[in-house]
């Protein structure tokens, strides 16, 4: 697992999977991510075995926020489509527990995800796509370093109205890693060989 100060990301489990479903059925929540049909636990279950062919940095991981003496699943990510030779990978994200909106909670798992990628993983570039009508996405994506690179115009139809596809992207030399991300058990603490306590 990994850790920063607010949340821990895991790997999903089947478990986890009612929960996506519920989360991919609501219309807050899939307007921002690329599913338009409604998601049965059938369809949940077969994306779950497809996942579970890809190696294991192309696999989603599950982020979670402290609760009680236990952690509460808000949402998920993953680097997916790694282009090994090229040395970069696309992010996906998605908060589906609407009333972690607008904390802070995606910049932080942005943050530890796209160091994973940098430093651990030896990615030099990370990139994305995002609606153009996702505002609060898009400020997340910028305070953690990514850019405009392009738009693809009118690439996405959506309640009757068609909108820009934009695409972003942050290189390994413009991150700059969060105060905490070399702390012990935080990710960046391994680049240096940072004992377990």
């Amino acid at each position: 697992m990994f850790y920063t100060p607010r949340l821990r990301l895991r790997a999903i489990t089947r478990a986890d999977l009612p929960l996506f479903v519920a989360w991919m059925n609501d219309p807050e929540v899939h307007q921002y991510i690329t599913t338009i049909w409604p998601l049965s636990i059938e369809d949940e279950e077969e994306w779950f075995t497809r996942q579970r062919q890809l190696p294991l940095e192309q696999r989603p991981l599950t982020f979670e926020v402290r609760e009680g003496d236990g952690w509460r699943p808000i949402g998920n990510m993953a680097l997916i489509h790694i282009a090994w030779r090229h040395r970069w990978a696309e992010l996906a994200v998605a908060i589906g527990e609407k009333a972690y909106w607008g904390q802070g909670y995606g910049t932080e798992a942005l943050q530890a995800l796209v160091g994973i990628a940098f430093e651990i993983l030896n990615l030099q570039r990370v990139q994305l796509e995002v609606y153009d009508f996702n505002r609060r996405a898009q400020r997340a994506y910028e305070k953690v370093g990514f850019r405009l690179e392009g738009r693809r115009r009118r690439a996405i139809y959506y309640r009757g109205a068609y909108h820009d596809s934009l695409m972003m992207a942050v290189l390994r030399e413009e991150w700059t890693p969060p105060p905490w991300w070399r702390e012990w058990p935080y990710p960046g603490a391994a680049v240096q060989g940072s004992p377990a306590p």
